[in-house]
């Protein structure tokens, strides 16, 4: 599922795409995937500008100029292409829109949705999610405040969005192998100088993430270079039985409710 960084460099790339265009068309192939019938959908939409795009968590939000907003959550296997007339992309796309010389294709969303909101609806879904961990007030100190009477996994907690939005499966174990601390780790068991390793572990490894494009494999347009950069540069995640890059153990998997999780279980406390 992309996390923060896919998200926000999706974000970063279709602001310099497709903000300021008009949707002249609008075709959706599974009505399961919009909150509203295909008709109303595009009564509202075709006409519309997309003024401005901006991401809460690991979501984004496209605002309209009618004052409406579409809410995108790719959830798990959700795809994004800007295609043009000469270059078009072979999948299932749930739902297209387009603007003339291009068209914004969603494509895998079997359980991810892109519904037509008003700014309140939106403010309502965004209720119970935690801070935005790359938002200069999110400081140590705050970090610290939140962490108080966690007790727990490391792993667990860092993906739980009600305690910090954006971060999931992947990053969590690239944040806890910056931070040297393993995922299993009760948060209670932290001292404040791991505290603060780990407040700026998640930051530094988001920040690699969004500079490097995130980890999604396809590009979102041609000649994008950008995406997906940062797969190559995991340390641990998907690395099972690979030296670690720090000491040269091996990395191991191992599931922590429920979840795939790589570290070393040498350098890594």
């Amino acid at each position: 599922m992309p996390e923060l960084p896919e998200m926000e460099t999706y974000k970063n790339l279709l602001q310099l795409k497709i903000a300021g265009y008009t949707i002249n068309s609008v075709e959706v192939n599974r009505e399961k995937s919009i909150n509203s019938s295909i008709a109303e959908f595009k009564n509202e939409l075709i006409g519309n500008k997309i003024t401005r795009i901006h991401r809460r968590a690991k979501q984004l939000i496209f605002d309209l100029s009618s004052g409406k907003k579409l809410l995108l959550h790719l959830m798990l296997g959700g795809l994004m292409y800007i295609e043009t007339d000469d270059d078009t992309i072979t999948r299932t796309k749930q739902v297209i829109l387009s603007f003339g010389s291009h068209r914004l294709v969603f494509m895998g969303l079997r359980l991810g949705y892109l519904h037509l909101l008003t700014s309140k609806e939106v403010e309502e879904e965004f209720a119970n999610l935690g801070p935005e961990p790359l938002q200069p007030n999110f400081t140590p100190q705050v970090f610290q405040k939140l962490a108080e009477h966690k007790k727990g996994k490391l792993k667990t907690t860092l993906v739980d969005q009600q305690f910090i939005a954006g971060i999931g499966n992947r990053y969590s174990d690239e944040i806890c192998f910056a931070a040297e601390l393993l995922p299993t780790r009760a948060f209670d068991s932290l001292d404040n100088s791991q505290l603060q390793k780990l407040h700026s572990s998640i930051q530094t490894v988001l920040q690699e993430g969004i500079s490097h494009g995130g980890y999604i494999d396809l590009p979102l347009f041609r000649g994008d270079q950008l995406t997906g950069g940062f797969e190559e540069r995991c340390r641990v995640y998907n690395r099972e039985g690979e030296p670690c890059v720090r000491c040269g153990s091996v990395i191991v998997k191992k599931e922590v409710s429920s979840r795939k999780t790589f570290f070393c279980a040498n350098c890594q406390i």
